[in-house]
């Protein structure tokens, strides 16, 4: 009770000092010729503003170039609505040194200084900012302590939140300290954010890099920049950084204890992306049956695209502590092999040759590789048995469809040549007696 005293005594005291200023500018003539000074510097500042921002719209509008230039003048074009309450902060600050050496006074114009500062954080909040949170931050955060700021009451809250401390263990910190360091992280954070997606987006754009390397780096750049903000907020909130040595110490052990598991798969990460034997787009097998093509690796884990649309998420510690078939090795060839039959009655020394040339003449097989090789493999209780091999430069899944059209073309050829593909036949010996 005796703090909410306190406060409304306080307000109390700033409302009737406000009044008893406001009083004395009534009947001061240099407070009167200091509210023409900012009526003249507003009016100013408006024809002002209305000459120049044509002008700078057009100097700073790149049209449809492209480029990191346009890009900045596109950025610097978002600010032109600053220009009105700007300059006529500028006349203002004009207009005060001049009332200064005049009356020896300028309270009235160094508050029009502040409300043009205010007028100019409403409209930075409203036209210029695009991003969502840092309108709600502006909107929440930056007006109000401009509307302070020109109360002129700002210096005198923020010494009251100063002087409040809180206390946890041996860790104590103002309450101006914890706003402040959430208005920082915050702003910190989202920078972090914003800075890894940009940066994200230029490595994935070297091409010449593998893509093992470009991912190592992302991960590289994502933790550099959020481990950079997170130092930099415990700095700004004033927070000892030897009870975070001790903090984390305590958090190494129970890394160590209870996070195994977890930590063997960022370790795992790290030398996937290190070594580049496995990267996004290759098609893998593990060894518990998981197979897709990776579309994305993780610090925990790697997601794997199955030919029907699924995601698998595999930890990364399965593709170093067990056997992993990498069926693509970026774009590698593969060989694959189509088993049929032919009767017994065929001339077998006739099919390798019609085999492989109606195999050899589907745009997708190689010729570099050996080209299709048609074997014999065995016989039989009814066919004689044959597989033709072939390489492609890809994995045979539901969008290649390979072995259907391999198939497609060993069928047709057979067929041209008047070669039969046998079903089972079986012979009945009925004894002691007839069917009929």
């Amino acid at each position: 009770m005796n703090g909410q005293g306190d406060f409304a005594a306080t307000l109390t005291g700033w409302a009737h000092q406000a009044g008893e200023i406001a009083l004395g500018w009534l009947s001061s003539p240099a407070a009167w010729s200091q509210f023409g000074l900012l009526a003249v510097a507003y009016l100013v500042a408006r024809l002002a503003a209305a000459q120049f921002t044509p002008i700078v719209t057009r100097l700073l509008d790149p049209a449809a170039k492209a480029g990191p230039f346009a890009n900045a003048r596109r950025f610097a074009l978002r600010f032109v609505p600053l220009m009105l309450p700007l300059i006529a902060y500028g006349l203002t600050a004009l207009g005060e040194e001049v009332t200064r050496a005049t009356f020896g006074s300028g309270e009235v114009i160094a508050f029009g200084k502040r409300v043009f500062i205010f007028l100019a954080a409403r409209i930075l909040v409203r036209e210029v900012l695009t991003d969502s949170f840092l309108r709600l931050l502006g909107k929440y955060v930056l007006i109000p302590v401009a509307a302070l700021y020109v109360l002129g009451v700002l210096d005198d809250i923020t010494q009251r939140l100063d002087e409040t401390v809180i206390a946890l263990g041996n860790i104590r910190f103002s309450v101006l300290a914890l706003i402040r360091g959430v208005i920082a992280g915050a702003v910190l954070f989202w920078l972090g954010s914003w800075s890894n997606r940009q940066s994200a987006s230029y490595i994935k754009a070297q091409d010449e890099l593998r893509p093992a390397t470009r991912e190592l780096a992302v991960k590289a750049v994502e933790v550099m920049i959020f481990g950079a903000a997170f130092l930099l907020l415990l700095s700004i909130m004033g927070i000892d950084l030897t009870a975070v040595a001790v903090l984390g110490g305590a958090l190494g052990v129970g890394i160590g204890l209870g996070l195994q598991q977890i930590a063997a798969n960022f370790v795992s990460g790290i030398i996937l992306l290190i070594e580049g034997q496995t990267t996004v787009g290759d098609y893998v097998e593990l060894d518990g049956g998981e197979r897709g093509t990776i579309v994305k690796m993780t610090a925990r884990a790697c997601i794997l695209e199955t030919f029907d649309g699924r995601w698998i998420v595999v930890p990364n510690d399965h593709f170093i502590t067990t056997r992993v078939v990498n069926y693509s090795d970026q774009g590698s060839a593969n060989r694959y092999e189509a088993p049929f039959s032919v009767s017994y009655d065929t001339d077998i020394n006739r099919v390798p040759e019609i085999i492989e040339t109606a195999v050899a003449a589907l745009p997708f097989v190689l010729q570099d590789l050996d080209g299709p090789d048609c074997e014999l493999r065995g016989f039989g209780e009814s066919s004689v048995d044959f597989a033709v091999e072939y390489w492609v430069a890809g994995i045979d899944d539901g969008k290649n469809k390979y072995a259907s059209q391999v198939n497609f073309a060993i069928w047709n050829a057979l067929k041209a040549a008047g070669i039969e593909m046998p079903y089972p036949h079986r012979v009945i010996e009925v004894k002691g007696g007839s069917l009929g």
